[in-house]
């Protein structure tokens, strides 16, 4: 992790890996239709007071682990003079929607014996937790280190604090009986990448945050005639429900 805000946020637009986001994205394609404009214009809807969005409640995550959450994601990807952040883009509840799928049980992976810790990455999964029991786990260790160190919660450190136990977890520093801190970490960090990236049909990227911010057109179905151009694509993110950014 970076000790600044700024180049953390740059370290996001170069490592980002746009496929996941693209495959999303297209899936939305098939059912994109212009709509002609009628000849006669249609009176306009009474027009009502907006009703203020009800706060999104975990249905997986308890009430100490989702504290947790959104003090880690709020410093992996902080809210700053470039835009939103993890928080404001709605990353925790992507990742509590995350944790109850298939994803989270390990059902789609294979997940028999025996595991190699050390093994080269195509050559699948080598860890028999899956990713509710390594973040269950590893919140618990983070916590309890916490205490043990700083005698708080780590919601309750200040910011620099919480970095710093971050940055610990990234180097795999803290030795966890229950999970690889750095296994914790992993995790994390690529989830709330997934969740400030992904197409708000997941819960995240609300507002198209996350697509505004590096140019991405979303489930258009049109924009092949900019690829080639050195411009920036000039009109707002479309998600696969048809919201614009």
């Amino acid at each position: 992790m970076s000790d600044q805000d700024n180049p953390r946020r740059e370290f996001l637009r170069k490592t980002l890996t746009l496929i996941p986001v693209v495959t999303i994205a297209s899936a939305g394609l098939g059912g994109t239709a212009m709509m002609a404009t009628p000849a006669i214009a249609a009176p306009e809807p009474e027009r009502r007071p907006a009703t203020p969005a009800k706060a999104y409640e975990p249905t997986w995550f308890t009430a100490e682990e989702w504290a947790f959450i959104n003090a880690a994601v709020a410093r992996l990807i902080p809210a700053d003079e470039q835009g939103p952040g993890a928080l404001e883009a709605g990353v925790p509840e992507y990742i509590d929607r995350q944790m109850n799928t298939p994803y989270a049980t390990g059902a789609l992976w294979f997940m028999q014996g025996p595991f190699n810790a050390d093994a080269a990455p195509e050559m699948g999964w080598q860890s028999k937790l899956v990713p509710q029991q390594i973040y269950r786990l590893g919140i618990a260790a983070t916590e309890a280190l916490c205490k043990k160190a700083y005698n708080s919660t780590f919601a309750g450190l200040d910011s620099a604090t919480r970095d710093e136990v971050l940055k610990q977890l990234e180097a795999g520093k803290p030795t966890f009986e229950s999970v690889p801190a750095k296994m914790f970490f992993s995790f994390l960090l690529q989830n709330t990448k997934e969740g400030f990236f992904c197409d708000p049909i997941h819960g995240g990227n609300k507002g198209m945050v996350g697509w505004t911010m590096i140019g991405f057109p979303g489930a258009r179905a049109d924009f092949m005639d900019w690829v080639e151009r050195n411009e920036q694509y000039p009109f707002p993110a479309v998600s696969i429900r048809g919201e614009r950014a």
